[in-house]
């Protein structure tokens, strides 16, 4: 029988793999995970030398806009560095979850990550 699906459609298969703590590895060097660990999270931005940051203008009244991570090399004139309390403090009020890589397919350090909306029954 011939696969029906569009291109570029996921099974469920495709899912990202849930990670509730630091200790936990990905299954699969390329494998996407997702989380709303704060340890988690800043484990992996720390390993890679990233710090949290904001968009500059995107602070209404005294609230964070755009959540961001300011790696080294990559863009840091055009970020504002926030703390990391401020910035687990916007993530958990907005209810995010974080979808991120640690390494790719090849097996090398993966920057890959990504802010969104919880997907359900994760929280």
């Amino acid at each position: 029988m011939a696969d029906r699906r569009l291109p570029g459609t996921r099974t469920p298969a495709d899912r990202p793999q849930q990670i509730t703590s630091p200790e936990q590895r990905q299954e699969r060097p390329g494998r996407t995970m997702i989380t709303t660990d704060h340890r988690v999270i800043r484990s992996w931005a720390e390993r890679r030398g990233a710090r949290p940051a904001t968009m500059p203008g995107s602070v209404l009244d005294g609230v964070l806009g755009v959540l961001r991570f300011d790696f080294p090399g990559y863009g840091g004139a055009v970020l504002q560095p926030v703390g990391w309390d401020e910035w687990f403090a916007t993530f958990d009020a907005r209810g995010l979850t974080f979808r991120f890589q640690e390494q790719r397919p090849d097996g090398s350090t993966s920057n890959f990550n990504r802010l969104e909306h919880p997907v359900p029954g994760l929280r």
